[in-house]
């Protein structure tokens, strides 16, 4: 069993940044798959970066490449999202969800835990 609490979110003005936390309880977090999500209002639950258990691999969705960059401290149970050059249209709230398998999976029903979300609002 692992709970997950997102931590981070905010109002910010397009072009800044903000870095989201996802701390995890339980004793399995080293072994999983992390996942970020959001999702805006109306829209379906969008992936946007993931990493596996060892923090050796990453994958980011093309929207937000190059801007957010996915990364974990085990010793901590924390994932991150370091979002950078935030757009209007990265408004969401973030959910951060984990894996018990060992590959990066973007459909969001292969995902085990969810967090309860962090608001990201930017304004333009």
């Amino acid at each position: 069993q692992v709970q997950l609490v997102e931590s981070g979110g905010g109002l910010v003005q397009a072009g800044g940044s903000l870095r989201l936390s996802c701390v995890a309880s339980g004793r399995t977090f080293s072994s999983c798959t992390m996942g970020w999500f959001r999702q805006a209002p109306g829209k379906e639950r969008e992936f946007v970066a993931a990493i596996t258990s060892s923090g050796e691999i990453t994958h980011s969705a093309h929207s937000v490449k190059g801007r957010f960059t996915v990364s974990r401290v085990n010793a901590k149970n924390t994932v991150y999202l370091q979002m950078n050059s935030l757009k209007p249209e990265d408004t969401a709230v973030y959910h951060c969800a984990a894996d018990v398998g060992l590959s990066i999976v973007i459909f969001p029903e292969y995902y085990d835990y969810w967090g309860q979300g962090t608001q990201v609002t930017v304004s333009s």
